[in-house]
């Protein structure tokens, strides 16, 4: 096995841990059985712990948001829609097996106070968030972009915590209805005939 490969099943490996059980839970032994490598083979890609957490969540950053951005590619049928299919794809993300919210601000909130690693790539993953509904909301005619987008974000920040902590079924429909309010009274006219996803 070379060192790419041993690296890819590592990250594989934590993320699957990391985000089922939290960061600290999950030893470097407890990862290196996981992936089927040796403890040798995870320090030489891997030489701390802190540098494979860091390196999880830039992946998952990457991943989750060309995700989205796919699905908003996909589903939209126009500048007006884009904003509103991201929460299209907050919903079938909470329904999916193993959601358990944002694994930023959960690895913020464990290590974030000890970490300035973690905290700075977990405000760096939400400075990108903002930046990409910033670029939605600019494509349609709305006064002061900038600040619904900032809205925006809150109300996705706020569905995930509202799945993921309180189990809330519709926390991506009612987050999406706000949305398309907030939009609606920005200026932007037809938002709330956006068709609607079952969430």
């Amino acid at each position: 096995m070379d060192l790419d490969e041993a690296r890819t099943r590592i990250l594989d490996a934590a993320e699957k841990l990391f985000y089922d059980r939290g960061i600290q839970s999950v030893g470097m032994d407890e990862l290196r059985a996981a992936a089927g490598v040796s403890l040798k083979r995870l320090y030489q890609c891997f030489p701390a712990k802190h540098d494979l957490v860091e390196t999880y969540l830039r992946r998952r950053d990457t991943r989750w948001r060309t995700a989205l951005a796919e699905y908003v590619d996909v589903h939209a049928h126009g500048p007006a829609d884009r904003p509103l299919a991201v929460f299209d794809w907050l919903g079938e993300w909470f329904a999916e097996d193993g959601f358990r919210g944002c694994a930023f601000l959960n690895a913020c909130g464990e290590l974030g106070a000890t970490s300035d690693r973690v905290g700075r790539v977990a405000r760096e993953h939400k400075e990108a968030l903002l930046a990409y509904v910033t670029g939605l909301v600019r494509a349609v005619p709305v006064a002061e972009p900038e600040a619904l987008a900032r809205q925006l974000v809150l109300l996705i920040d706020g569905a995930i915590a509202g799945a993921a902590l309180m189990g809330e079924p519709g926390a991506a429909r009612q987050a999406r209805t706000a949305a398309a309010a907030l939009i609606e009274a920005a200026g932007c006219g037809g938002a709330n005939g956006v068709p609607h996803k079952g969430n």
